[in-house]
C-alpha cells in the first residue's frame, strides 16, 4: 500500500450538514490533511501531466482504502489537491514519495446526532441499522419504547401506528459510538425514543 499514516496531520476547516425538516441527517466534516504518496517509476513523465494524474488517482485509491480513521471519521471524497511537495526516492524500488496536502470530506458520527438509516437485520433483541458509510449501528429493542418484535420468515418491530422491517427509513439519534481499529470503522449506539425520530 502505498499510504504513509506516520505524516498524517488534519485541520478541520469547515462543518458542513445535510438538513432535511427539523434535524439533520448528516454531519459533513472538510478537513485539510498532508498524506505521503507513493508512485512507481513507470508512472513518472517529464512533463509533469501523467505524474500530476498518477499522484491523484493514487491518493484516491489510498484513501478508499484506508476507508476511516478515529480522528477524521469515514473518508467521502477528496475535495481539492492543494500542494505536491517535491519528491523523494526510495533507492532499493525507486519509488518515489512525493507529501501531498489536500482537503477531504468526511463523516464522524458524534454522540447526540440525529440520523437517517436504513434498516438492514432485524434480531429478537434489536434492529442493525446503516447510514451512508456508516455499516454497523445497532439499536436496542429497550431504545424503540413502544416497539414489540414479531418473529416469523420475515421479522419485524411494530407499534400502534408502524412498523420496522427490513430497508425501512429512519430517523435515529446516536446515543454513544466507538471506533473499531480492527475493522477500520465506528459501531453506534442508537435510539428512536424522542420527538421526530422514527420510521419515515
Amino acid at each position: 500500500m502505498s499510504f504513509e499514516p506516520a505524516k498524517c496531520t488534519t485541520k478541520l476547516l469547515r462543518l458542513l450538514s445535510l438538513s432535511f425538516g427539523r434535524y439533520s441527517a448528516m454531519v459533513f466534516l472538510e478537513a485539510e490533511m498532508s498524506w505521503n504518496v507513493l508512485i512507481s517509476p513507470s508512472q513518472l513523465d517529464r512533463k509533469g501531466l501523467l505524474l500530476r494524474k498518477g499522484i491523484i488517482v493514487r491518493l484516491l485509491e489510498d484513501v478508499t482504502n484506508r476507508r476511516a480513521s478515529k480522528e477524521h471519521g469515514y473518508y467521502v471524497a477528496v475535495n481539492q489537491l492543494k500542494a505536491i511537495s517535491e519528491g523523494k526516492v526510495r533507492e532499493l524500488t525507486g519509488d518515489v514519495l512525493f507529501p501531498v496536502t489536500f482537503t477531504c470530506i468526511t463523516q464522524k458520527p458524534m454522540k447526540g446526532e440525529v440520523m437517517v438509516g436504513h434498516v438492514d437485520r432485524i434480531l429478537k433483541h434489536g434492529v442493525f441499522l446503516k447510514s451512508g458509510p456508516i455499516e454497523s449501528i445497532f439499536m436496542a429493542e429497550k431504545s424503540m419504547s413502544d416497539y414489540k418484535y414479531i418473529g416469523g420468515e420475515n421479522p419485524i418491530f411494530m407499534n400502534d401506528h408502524s412498523k420496522l422491517e427490513k430497508g425501512t427509513a429512519v430517523r435515529f439519534k446516536v446515543m454513544g459510538f466507538r471506533w473499531m481499529e480492527a475493522d477500520r470503522q465506528f459501531q453506534l449506539l442508537a435510539t428512536i425514543a424522542g420527538d421526530f425520530l422514527g420510521p419515515l
